[in-house]
């Protein structure tokens, strides 16, 4: 095996397909987001908006600790279960699989949920919770009940379905029913019900699909024995998923804390702006875990590697372009949600400097939580603690700025550990970093500098439109070379598979013999 072997064809394409796809929910997510923010921000206020956000931040960790790591790790158990089988006795090994996963999650969501309703200063530590407060939480199982029906879609490379449910169906309830809610005497709950209603409708749009393709598959019965083992062996992905999402709601917490539900409102929204070229990378999460997965139980290790490199060379493409957009237009965007939010500009440069540094380790973390799960555990909380240290060090000297900072530091940090880490994994070099993106990056910063010169509304729309223009041609003419194009293209091409140069013999790797 080639230490940088091209990746196989039909799995590029597999993975440029559901890159396109999720991407184009991305925008579909954007348009109906950034309405929301909008919502709340002007109808609501910033006060509301911080109250709304470390509500749902508390229960989503709750719910992100109830899929016991199977959000990633259902795709290697359907793998591993279907090795060997015929064609009808994979279908219903997969089904089972999913069952086993439903099973043991909703107990933990169960579990979650009634911990939270008899302690709500968990989830409103702030203010008293009163009504429909005490009751949020009962949301999680229906969260935990998405998540892992759509990674039991994706395996099967539905990613479609995941558009549907978290692009359309989800934030489009959430930014309708806010607006609605906002001109009713239940205005005081308004965020919290629309909450509740978006969440529940992406239930409902993930479990459609999901029965319709597995089916009531006949033959399955709940082993107690085969269950613990499932949770056992997910206990280190569980972790790194914890890890890695709270390194991204850490700052939050520790904000919370230290600043008033203001201050956490223009944070929010800063942080959810700078959230959206990390989505960019979530686009492929979907198909990239079955893609890694099967090449992993057959030990195609350069390949593996291979389609490392390809997607992370996509990511960090698109990301740099949507970082430069947005951050350099960040105090019109940011005074679009009110004029008090304005004042976050700083605080959106600096997490979306914070997405770039965080591109690499995001994509090395999709294969690491199959080849070295302890050790990536092991970096994740290292990085939880570099940012827990400069977090609160700089969180009281400069507010949500110092919170951004400590973030930044802490994805700087897991970036290079990460990667590396990866690198001598696979013995094989896994870096999409290409000179061309700097080639590419510069002179869109050119253009944005004069883009700032200009009245807000300008920035706003023939701006945006330039930057991210001269960014996107000068990478496409000079950067974009035969698979690279594959993102935007419908056809396959035998010569953008050519071979890298460079061969070295590695020996093969599986996922069985690398879980920890």
């Amino acid at each position: 095996m080639s230490a940088t072997e091209a990746p196989d064809a039909h799995e590029t394409a597999a993975l440029a397909r559901g890159g396109r796809t999720s991407f184009l929910g991305y925008l579909l997510r954007l348009l109906a987001r950034l309405p929301f923010l909008f919502i709340a921000g002007r109808l609501y206020g910033a006060t509301a908006l911080g109250r709304f956000a470390y509500a749902t931040m508390v229960v989503e960790l709750v719910a992100m600790l109830a899929t016991l790591g199977l959000k990633r790790g259902l795709a290697e158990d359907m793998a591993l279960r279907s090795l060997t089988e015929t064609p009808a006795q994979r279908r219903a090994a997969e089904a089972h699989a999913l069952y086993d996963g439903l099973l043991v999650t909703m107990i933990a969501a169960v579990i979650g949920s009634a911990a939270l309703v008899m302690v709500p200063q968990i989830v409103f530590p702030a203010s008293a919770a009163t009504g429909l407060d005490r009751f949020f939480p009962l949301i999680i199982p229906c969260i935990v009940l998405s998540d892992i029906c759509l990674a039991a879609l994706a395996f099967r490379h539905d990613i479609a379905a995941t558009v549907r449910a978290r692009s359309l169906v989800e934030p489009w309830v959430l930014s309708i029913a806010a607006l609605a809610l906002a001109f009713t005497i239940l205005k005081s709950d308004g965020l919290i019900i629309a909450y509740l209603l978006s969440m529940v409708a992406a239930a409902l749009a993930s479990a459609a699909p999901a029965l319709r393709a597995f089916g009531l598959v006949g033959g399955w019965r709940p082993d107690p024995a085969a269950l613990l083992h499932l949770v056992r062996i997910n206990i280190p992905l569980a972790g790194a998923d914890i890890a890695e999402w709270g390194a991204r709601r850490l700052d939050v917490f520790i904000l919370g804390r230290f600043a008033s539900a203001e201050i956490v409102g223009i944070y929010y929204v800063a942080q959810q702006i700078a959230s959206l070229p990390q989505r960019l990378k979530s686009s492929f999460d979907p198909i990239l875990a079955p893609v890694l997965t099967t090449n992993l139980a057959a030990g195609n290790i350069g390949r593996v590697a291979a389609h490392l490199r390809q997607v992370s060379f996509w990511v960090g493409t698109a990301q740099l372009g949507v970082v430069l957009a947005l951050g350099m237009t960040g105090k019109a965007g940011m005074g679009l949600f009110g004029p008090v939010f304005a004042g976050g500009a700083a605080i959106l440069a600096l997490l979306l400097v914070t997405e770039v540094l965080a591109a690499q380790a995001a994509v090395a973390e999709a294969a690491l939580i199959y080849v070295a799960r302890g050790r990536n555990f092991a970096w994740s909380l290292a990085g939880i603690l570099v940012q827990i240290g400069a977090s609160l060090w700089l969180v009281p000297l400069y507010g949500g700025r110092g919170a951004a900072g400590g973030l930044a530091l802490s994805a700087l940090f897991l970036s290079v550990a990460k990667s590396r880490l990866l690198a001598k994994a696979l013995a094989q070099p896994v870096s999409g970093w290409r000179w061309s993106m700097l080639g590419a990056g510069l002179p869109a910063f050119g253009v944005g500098l004069l883009v700032m010169r200009t009245p807000e509304p300008i920035q706003l729309s023939i701006g945006l439109v330039a930057i991210l223009g001269s960014f996107g041609g000068i990478i496409w003419r000079f950067g974009f070379r035969g698979a690279d194009r594959l993102l935007f293209a419908r056809r396959l091409t035998a010569q953008a598979f050519a071979p890298e140069p460079e061969a070295a013999i590695v020996p093969p790797l599986s996922i069985a013999s690398q879980r920890t």
